[in-house]
């Protein structure tokens, strides 16, 4: 599986682009402080309306330690996205070593309650990241 430092997964007509970035000027590698920025972007590429309701990430760091991030929404939020329509935000990620990766999945409900799982793929946090760039829409 080639290293990418960007996912970009589609499930159920939900669209999840990510982009990671090491924050040089936030880390403390002396002291084993790593951080890395990310954004997500999430389309809505079906025919259906779709609300976020939870996330759910898996943080692995280069010692394979593995840690886990439940919780509602996303920055606060629960974007509900008609056909169409997008939302996108940016967060941050620490690690205590070098370099790690993320993957997770969103917990989206359709209108008429059905919930349904979208896979987040997986992407590098690592030094030599390129500047986050303008994922594609």
């Amino acid at each position: 599986m080639p290293q990418t430092h960007s996912s970009d997964v589609t499930t159920q007509g939900i669209r999840v682009q990510a982009a990671a970035q090491y924050l040089a000027a936030e880390s403390r590698p002396e002291q084993r402080q790593f951080v890395y920025g990310y954004r997500i972007e999430i389309s809505n590429t079906g025919g259906q309306r779709a609300r976020l309701k939870s996330r759910h990430w898996v943080i692995l760091d280069a010692d394979n330690n593995r840690q886990e991030v439940r919780g509602p929404g996303v920055i606060g939020k629960y974007p509900d996205l008609a056909p169409g329509e997008s939302f996108d935000y940016c967060s941050g990620c620490p690690l205590s070593t070098k370099w790690g990766t993320m993957e997770g999945t969103y917990t989206f409900q359709r209108e008429d309650g059905g919930e349904f799982e979208v896979a987040i793929g997986r992407f590098f946090l690592a030094p030599s990241n390129p500047r986050i760039p303008a994922l594609a829409r």
